[in-house]
């Protein structure tokens, strides 16, 4: 499923810029930001996953961004596309959680030297001795990320954003706050950490890892607009 399939509050359409959006939900227009919402929850769920490495705490790490955004919506001056600025809360917050956390990145070239036969089994198997294509597509799916799950987070989360969200070189430069030549560097380095891995070519079913159906983005609409209801942030519906 696309963006552009999640259900967008009927008054709403597509033909409504962002610009227009962002006006109405200055205004205190929940119907506005629901909208906004929709129109880019999967590119802040995918943010987050590629720096958290967990579906739960990256929809935790969604719905936290969506309420900054809410609140600091005023401060938005249109320097930069909405997305850009919306990438950037997301990646501040996910980052600052896995701080917090102290959570331990795992580097690929460990799970090269790992005990675990599955790990090793799914890293050395070659391509033609898997299971039928309609059966492989899905398994080459899951085994893509959980690559993507252990490559260090410098580059895991370039990676997500240029391969995965398609978002230019000067855009991952702008939310990331690294030098274009840094992005460019860190991404042909995780496709080439991925490709010596996985022995295949990478970009198999790429633009469909992490899938976010419509029943997480409910849930994630679900939660934030009930927070923002409970804070009173909004005039109307």
């Amino acid at each position: 499923m696309t963006n552009e399939e999640y259900r967008i509050p009927s008054r709403y359409s597509k033909a409504f810029s962002d610009d227009d959006l962002t006006r109405l939900a200055r205004e205190g227009d929940s119907a506005a930001f629901e909208a906004i919402m929709r129109r880019h929850n999967q590119l802040l769920f995918r943010t987050a996953r590629g720096i958290v490495r967990s579906d739960g705490e990256a929809e935790d790490v969604a719905q936290s961004a969506w309420l900054q955004a809410w609140r600091a919506l005023s401060s938005f001056r249109g320097h930069s596309k909405l997305s850009t600025w919306l990438v950037r809360i997301t990646v501040n917050e996910a980052l600052g959680r896995m701080r917090r956390k102290s959570a331990q990145i795992i580097p690929l070239e460990a799970a090269m030297i790992s005990s675990d036969d599955d790990m090793q089994s799914a890293l050395t198997e070659a391509p033609d001795h898997g299971p039928e294509q309609s059966v492989e597509r899905v398994q080459v799916r899951a085994l893509l990320e959980a690559h993507i799950d252990m490559l260090p987070e410098v580059f895991r989360s370039v990676f997500m954003l240029r391969a995965i969200e398609e978002m230019s070189v000067d855009e991952v430069a702008e939310v990331l706050d690294i030098p274009a030549a840094t992005v460019r560097t860190r991404y042909f380095r995780a496709r080439a950490l991925l490709r010596e891995s996985l022995a295949q070519d990478i970009d198999i079913a790429v633009g469909e890892v992490f899938s976010f159906a419509g029943e997480r983005c409910d849930r994630i609409v679900s939660g934030v607009m009930a927070q923002v209801r409970s804070e009173g942030l909004c005039e109307r519906d």
